[in-house]
């Protein structure tokens, strides 16, 4: 069969095209299920004698403080992104995260997130990037995240930086997808007139369950009528296997059901933080 020096030619190009389309990313896997507060904490909202017990989990616990910057309107987060500066006991230095969120619908479509990603610059090559599917209860998230440092000296504890030097810093330090996102400079341009959304002061317990190191932390959110304090609890697990993750994912379900800790809700912290500050 005879091809035209035209067809070839474009049958090169196309090859070409497709040898250089990078692959997705490759994610790991953060399980994330929430507990009763009313049932695992105490009157002095920490977690109970069995609860830790149970999870070998000693009584000192890791302070986190943070808060999210945007404008009033949200502009940064409806856009799928949520800029974070934390500050971790016993570490130096704040740590900023631009975090770009994708839904994954319907629940398992997991590669099909990850090619939607990798369409719009998140893929094999953007090596600076770490990709992390968020797995709760019946809910699943494709979270992307580059994270940066800042100083933070000349503050004290866990103190966290004003609104004026809180935009300085992120915008200091916005990666490129970040920043151009909507437009050339919207990130950066957004961030000039942001607030701060919180900060919320977390704490969290480290133990094992079923040879896992587990995570529980516990989250003081100002509630919706804004005069008082909703506490979240959240169990968490992590791992780089998508089958791991989906069978110990059931497995705690199951063994947090037969201890009565349970909530059979999905956690939805970063929502509630800039639903209420």
């Amino acid at each position: 069969m005879y091809l035209s020096p035209q067809t070839l030619l474009a049958a090169a190009i196309l090859g070409l095209t497709s040898v250089r389309a990078a692959s997705n990313m490759v994610p790991d896997y953060e399980v994330k299920l929430l507990l009763d507060p009313s049932v695992v904490l105490g009157t002095d909202h920490k977690l109970t004698a069995t609860v830790l017990s149970t999870f070998a989990m000693p009584t000192s616990v890791t302070k986190m403080n943070l808060q999210f910057l945007d404008t009033s309107a949200k502009d940064i987060y409806n856009n799928g992104w949520s800029p974070r500066i934390r500050k971790t006991e016993g570490e130096s230095g704040f740590e900023l995260t631009y975090k770009k969120r994708y839904p994954v619908t319907p629940f398992g479509a997991i590669d099909a997130t990850l090619a939607t990603a990798n369409g719009e610059g998140f893929d094999s090559t953007a090596t600076t990037y770490d990709a992390q599917i968020e797995w709760g209860y019946q809910k699943q998230t494709l979270s992307i995240s580059r994270k940066k440092t800042a100083s933070s000296s000349g503050y004290s504890g866990m103190d966290l930086p004003g609104t004026s030097n809180s935009r300085t810093m992120l915008i200091d330090e916005a990666p490129d997808k970040f920043d151009d996102w909507v437009a050339n400079n919207w990130g950066t341009t957004t961030l000039a007139s942001a607030r701060i959304f919180g900060p919320v002061l977390a704490k969290r317990s480290i133990g094992t369950w079923n040879s896992t190191e587990l995570y529980i932390e516990v989250w003081p959110i100002t509630d919706a009528a804004g005069t008082g304090i909703e506490y979240i609890v959240e169990a968490s697990f992590k791992t780089t296997s998508r089958t791991t993750a989906s069978s110990k994912h059931d497995s705690l379900i199951a063994f947090l059901q037969t201890k009565g800790w349970f909530l059979a809700q999905d956690s939805l912290k970063t929502q509630l933080i800039m639903d209420r500050y």
